[in-house]
């Protein structure tokens, strides 16, 4: 009995300092993320200066060099363990006029506090955070102003134990600018005009005579006239936005300029006018700012998109499993990423589940995604072993360069559940011991 108490005082003593120090006073420190608040709490009790808290806080940056790739949309369900520092962070593209919607859910719903973090990695190399919260808050709806590649990080506080599962969709950042009911975008951007002369620079959509146009965001009427190309044309400007909308070959003109406008207000009627009179009705969509005119079908795109499904077995979250045969280590859960080849009985530990695939974390600490069908449970030995004089050493880690937990005596027989590299996880009467050379 005392020497659980010896376990489990420290960590007593360091879930009351925490809990005591979330009512102190971060008021006395600019805006922050609820991530660096939590932070800024471990500093001020001295915390970061303990094992279990300076690994949270070196996890948190190594998670983000070591992100993983995945595609949006994304869904996945995975465990973070109390007797670990863990945290998860993952690398997609985005594209400027998608709206990234971000959302995670939990078991127990009063479990631990998870911080998000929505980040840009811009091409000149300035990291910048762009959107985070914790679960107490709504979910991270963000519109995407720079195309380019993003990070996600998540990361629960210090010794609590969460199942999560994270989801991250896209869609169009404003509404759609006509009341068509088949929304048929009949030509997109890029396409040749005039015999490849020029590129069209906005989307035509097709629909009925003299249906209503639409603001597809608040904001003022800049500009009503008529031109050769567009006829009669109608420019918006989103409030706090950077881009000016263009609405071409209207029948009718409704809105003035400088008119205030709400989305889903009239602002003309659908026609054919301008180099359009020999063409069916359609409206010609256009966005354009300083630097001249951008692809409009991601602000307004009307197509859902929705994640895969989770097809990995969850029950198999926080476990060690091996291989059952040779099999591929990825980058991400796509075939076409591979990492490295991995040999039969590898052990991995499971992390979340997303699609077919598990991410799974190798001995040595890398991270990636496996195949869940070509896993099996270790509840049964590969085989048993008599210790040779080159194996009586046991390790904590596959390495020999690491901690020895233990010396067997040469002939001592143990069981071998899994290997990595040149060295082999071994047990003796169903209780891990640790790692010996082949």
């Amino acid at each position: 009995m005392n020497r659980l108490l010896d376990r489990i005082l420290p960590f007593i003593l360091l879930t009351s300092m925490i809990l005591s120090c979330k009512s102190g006073r971060v008021n006395l420190f600019k805006a922050a993320s609820p991530h660096e608040q939590y932070l800024r709490k471990l500093e001020t009790s001295g915390l970061n200066k303990t094992a279990m808290g300076s690994a949270w806080i070196k996890t948190a940056s190594l998670s983000m060099e070591k992100a993983l790739n995945i595609n949006i949309p994304y869904l996945e369900t995975g465990y973070f363990a109390s007797d670990r520092t863990p945290a998860a962070a993952y690398k997609f593209t985005a594209t400027k006029g998608q709206k990234i919607n971000i959302s995670i859910t939990k078991k127990p719903t009063n479990a631990a506090m998870l911080y998000l973090d929505l980040w840009h990695l811009p091409a000149d190399g300035k990291i910048r955070m762009v959107a985070s919260a914790d679960t107490l808050n709504n979910p991270i709806q963000y519109d995407i102003e720079a195309s380019g590649n993003y990070l996600i990080r998540l990361q629960p506080e210090l010794l609590q134990s969460v199942q999560y599962t994270l989801e991250i969709t896209s869609g169009p950042s404003l509404a759609f600018p006509t009341q068509s009911k088949s929304k048929n975008i009949g030509s997109f951007w890029g396409d040749g005009r005039d015999n490849n002369a020029r590129k069209h620079e906005g989307v035509d959509i097709f629909g009925t005579f003299r249906s209503p146009v639409l603001a597809i965001a608040e904001g003022t009427i800049t500009r009503v006239n008529e031109n050769n190309l567009g006829g009669k044309v109608v420019w918006l400007r989103p409030k706090g936005k950077d881009y000016t909308l263009y609405y071409a070959h209207l029948d009718e003109q409704i809105a003035m300029q400088g008119q205030e406008v709400k989305t889903g207000d009239t602002i003309g009627l659908m026609g054919n006018t301008g180099n359009a009179r020999n063409t069916p009705t359609h409206l010609h969509f256009g966005i354009y700012a300083s630097d001249g005119a951008t692809n409009p079908l991601p602000f307004i795109d009307p197509v859902p998109k929705t994640p895969q499904k989770i097809i990995a077995p969850l029950n198999s979250l926080n476990e060690n499993l091996r291989t059952s045969k040779a099999m591929k280590f990825y980058r991400a859960p796509s075939p076409a990423a591979l990492a490295e080849n991995l040999d039969a009985a590898t052990l991995l530990n499971i992390q979340s589940a997303t699609g077919h695939f598990y991410k799974a974390e190798l001995p040595d600490g890398k991270t990636g995604f496996v195949l869940s069908a070509a896993l099996s449970k270790i509840n049964k030995p590969l085989k048993k072993i008599k210790v040779n004089l080159a194996q009586q050493m046991v390790y904590d880690q596959p390495d020999s360069a690491a901690a020895v937990k233990k010396t067997l005596a040469a002939g001592q027989l143990v069981n071998v559940l899994g290997n990595f590299g040149n060295y082999q996880f071994i047990t003796e009467d169903q209780v891990p011991l640790g790692w010996i050379v082949k």
